[in-house]
């Protein structure tokens, strides 16, 4: 009975040591932000369409009307944070801040503008590509004045098959939008 037991543990143990297990991934800066000077930063809110937040996934459009997504390759938080983190460091990076705050922040921090960005696409592509469609506004703060109100659609290839390529272009296609971003906030 024992030796029964035994065969049918060691059965169950290599079962579920076969068994895929999860991947979770996180976008990333292209290098770090100033130290904490220049004009002040707040970022957000980071607003993504329901595809993108209903699901943890990491997601491949394979055709014009189908997503596709595994539960072995997610997000390892959540996307608006990851994505409002990563654009506020190569945002700071651009304009040379790191006077950075992300969204909901104190009033008594004396911010200079206000990013908030409607996420409504972001995901890789049958044709080898990520893709970012970002909807976003920059607010000159305190009064809340908007300076400028832009739709950026931007692709960058891939680099590689699979997950880790994938999100490593989203990476890329984070710091794009942050280099248009910045545009406006020198003129």
């Amino acid at each position: 009975m024992t030796i029964r037991i035994f065969l049918l543990s060691l059965f169950f143990g290599l079962l579920l040591s076969c068994s895929s297990s999860t991947n979770y991934y996180v976008l990333s800066p292209v290098g770090k932000a100033p130290d904490r000077q220049g004009v002040g930063l707040g970022i957000g809110p980071i607003i993504p369409s329901n595809y993108l937040v209903e699901r943890p996934y990491v997601l491949f459009q394979a055709s014009p009307n189908q997503i596709e997504m595994s539960d072995y390759h997610q997000w390892a938080g959540e996307l608006d944070d990851n994505f409002g983190r990563v654009l506020g460091v190569n945002l700071g990076r651009r304009v040379g801040t790191g006077r950075i705050q992300p969204y909901p922040w104190d009033p008594n921090n004396k911010l200079d503008y206000q990013v908030s960005v409607d996420l409504n696409q972001f995901h890789g592509t049958a044709d080898g590509d990520a893709l970012l469609e970002a909807s976003w506004r920059l607010y000159r703060l305190p009064v809340g004045i908007l300076v400028t109100s832009k739709t950026s659609t931007l692709t960058v290839p891939l680099q590689g098959d699979g997950y880790v390529a994938l999100v490593a272009a989203q990476s890329k296609l984070v710091d794009l939008l942050a280099a248009e971003i910045a545009k406006s906030i020198r003129k």
